[in-house]
């Protein structure tokens, strides 16, 4: 059964090969080393999920968002818009990242998280994996109330931040088409910065 902690002491038990349930400011999430094999594979393993579904990434910076990514300068332009924040995009990810995560795919889908404890825990660990904290299929937990007992019995520790600020998912956006591809947390400003 998961123990419940801090960053600093998720933290540990990421950079020792651990799993941790971490809070966002969309829903809470699965945290593993995003660029351990292993560590992903018990990722899909607790969530149930197809190895051919690619799971996101993490950062806490946009420095470490270059490091797993390849960006062009106006492209960081138009991020620094929207991030931090509820906003996922699918980029070109650098060889640093496992094709396991990403299901074969030359693109991984990146998350910087506009949330004091998720940046605290990702600063301490370098990239993790950013998949919500449910089994496949399930609803994304806003509150640590609503985690599935299941997933709490196969993670090594939860971090309790209280209920996520947006209580959705964020919004899905293809870096290289500017296209939406799921609506979630404040899609209408992403419309509106990716419109332009």
């Amino acid at each position: 059964m998961a123990v419940v902690g801090g960053a600093e002491e998720a933290a540990r038990c990421i950079l020792s090969g651990g799993i941790v349930v971490y809070p966002t400011e969309t829903v809470y999430g699965i945290g593993a080393n995003a660029l351990d094999e292993s560590c992903i594979a018990r990722v899909y393993a607790i969530k149930r999920r197809p190895l051919d579904k690619p799971i996101s990434i993490a950062v806490s910076s946009f420095e470490m968002l270059c490091e797993v990514a390849y960006l062009r300068p106006e492209d960081l332009d138009m991020m620094r818009e929207l991030l931090p924040g509820p906003v996922t995009f699918l980029v070109r990810k650098r060889p640093i990242v496992p094709d396991m995560l990403t299901a074969g795919s030359p693109l991984v889908g990146v998350r910087y998280p506009d949330h004091e404890i998720a940046l605290r825990l990702i600063e301490m660990t370098g990239p993790i994996t950013s998949t919500s904290a449910n089994i496949t299929g399930g609803t994304p937990p806003s509150d640590p109330r609503d985690i599935d007992p299941e997933i709490l019995s196969r993670v090594d520790m939860l971090i309790d931040g209280g209920r996520c600020r947006y209580a959705i998912p964020s919004t899905l956006v293809d870096l290289s088409t500017m296209r939406i591809l799921r609506m979630g947390a404040m899609a209408d400003r992403v419309l509106e910065v990716i419109g332009r």
